[in-house]
């Protein structure tokens, strides 16, 4: 079926059509005014009132890898930085699965809100906990599996130094897997269910945690990257705690998390990962492409003055930050999903549309603020994650300056490929996001070093694995725009 045909088509057998004032469902509590609002108030109030708390959490989500590294730089030095690069790819796959089931749940419990089937999306909401479960038995017997642990570390290209520190990591955020997917996948429900900033204050519970853990076992009692990873894990489990509670202790609560809808369906399952996909693909994509640049770190770092070592730290430490400001607009992608997908689903096109340009704005205001942070202030980054050798310092500034080149527009490339996810359409969002982590940026990845330098003497390999990014970026920018285009034109269609 189309997609003119899907948003024009009648509410499915079964589902409660809203009434004529469009302000309560049949049937419905006086709490469904939190969710039918979606429909009905101020589009930019919305887009205010979600994104503020979304943005924070993303930032709040995204503040873990920085917190570890900052601690175990200041702590541990240069190894310690190391050590986390190599561990970064796999936590990038965690969020990856964590966002498979969470985001394309959440997508599937905003449509079905939209349509009035309240059972679905509780439905929805149950089988993510259960496929959360699934998961986290598979990835906590991985993580303690000498072959997989071992292979993990091949690939992300761990030195021998290296190697023993990231390898104690990896096991212990393997074991709270299931914590960071409750944490973060379930998270997004609240925002759906009307309650943004609750969705952002169980975020802040984590993180606060978390500051408080590194503190303590890797400033006072000296763990190191044990310690960090311990930390991790139980600011993960404090996040939790609260995400459950929200669910299962809130009666006011629009949706409910309830035993007998935890029960698998393979039907309703296979829509979750169909919506989720996106999402697995902006995090998976991250993580190949950190995999790929550790391998070329390890290979241009050795034969430069860098070195090997100090290359991981100082490019590690650079694709950190760059995930961090990436976050905030990610945030702001994950507070539209639920206002694009309720619209979608009431055939309100109009506010579709208009959701969407007001987002792109907002994401692009955040994206030229985070390029000025960046541009101006790369060296004191650099030294505040313990990078302390004046041409560590330098070599890490100039990377900044490199891989943000084309941040203030990025934001519409992310928003514009999740608008495809939010609103019921996976293949053509999921291949938006593939262009800018895959099927643009890893070819770079290996031309750059060996072209670059042929062409411009002045840089080594190493130096020109920093151009692939902005380059990638440039072209996934411009695909994305060509999408949208034609979309805009369909709505427009539609509207008439």
């Amino acid at each position: 079926m189309s997609d003119e045909k899907k948003i024009e088509q009648e509410p499915r057998e079964g589902a409660v059509d809203p009434d004529p004032r469009g302000q309560r469902l049949h049937g419905a509590s006086a709490a469904d005014d939190k969710v039918l609002r979606m429909g009905t108030a101020s589009i930019p109030r919305l887009i205010t009132e979600f994104a503020i708390p979304s943005v924070v959490g993303m930032l709040i989500n995204g503040s873990y890898a920085i917190i570890d590294s900052v601690f175990l730089g200041h702590a541990v030095g240069e190894i310690g930085l190391s050590a986390m690069t190599v561990a970064n790819p796999i936590m990038v796959v965690f969020m990856a699965i964590a966002m498979l089931v969470g985001n394309g749940g959440n997508a599937l419990a905003a449509l079905r809100l939209g349509e009035g089937r309240r059972e679905d999306a509780e439905r929805a909401l149950g089988n993510v906990v259960s496929l959360s479960l699934v998961m986290a038995v598979i990835v906590a017997f991985l993580g303690w599996f000498p072959a997989s642990t071992d292979w993990l570390l091949d690939l992300s290209s761990a030195t021998d130094e290296v190697r023993p520190h990231a390898s104690v990591f990896i096991q212990i955020i393997c074991s709270g897997f299931i914590l960071q997917c409750i944490g973060l996948g379930v998270n997004n429900f609240i925002r759906t269910c009307g309650a943004p900033n609750r969705a952002l204050g169980t975020m802040v519970i984590g993180l606060v945690s978390s500051v408080i853990f590194n503190f303590i076992f890797v400033i006072l009692l000296g763990w190191g990257v044990a310690g960090s990873g311990l930390a991790t894990v139980l600011g993960w489990g404090c996040s939790c705690v609260a995400v459950l509670w929200y669910f299962c202790g809130k009666a006011e609560a629009p949706l409910r998390l309830r035993p007998p809808l935890m029960a698998l369906r393979p039907r309703m399952d296979a829509t979750i990962v169909a919506y989720g996909f996106p999402s697995f693909c902006v995090q998976a994509g991250m993580a190949a492409v950190n995999f790929v640049l550790n391998f070329q770190l390890v290979k241009y770092g050795a034969l430069s003055p860098i070195g090997a070592d100090d290359a991981l730290a100082t490019i590690g430490v650079v694709q950190r930050i760059a995930q961090f400001s990436i976050m905030p607009l990610v945030g702001m992608s994950i507070a539209l999903q639920p206002l694009l997908g309720f619209n979608y689903g009431a055939h309100k096109v109009d506010r579709v549309r208009k959701t969407l340009w007001y987002g792109i704005g907002a994401a692009t205001t955040i994206s030229v603020v985070m390029f000025a942070a960046v541009q101006l202030f790369a060296a004191p980054i650099a030294q505040a994650f313990g990078i302390k050798h004046e041409g560590l310092v330098e070599f890490t500034a100039f990377a900044i300056h490199l891989q943000f080149l084309m941040i203030p527009f990025v934001g519409f490339q992310i928003v514009g490929a999740n608008y495809f996810q939010a609103t019921g359409q996976p293949a053509k969002s999921i291949f938006l996001t593939l262009t800018r982590q895959i099927l643009f940026l890893l070819p770079l990845l290996y031309l750059m070093p060996l072209w670059l330098p042929a062409v411009v003497p002045q840089y080594n390999g190493l130096d020109a694995l920093l151009f692939a990014m902005p380059i990638a970026d440039f072209l996934s920018i411009f695909t994305t725009a060509v999408f949208i285009g034609w979309e805009m034109a369909r709505l427009r269609r539609l509207a008439r």
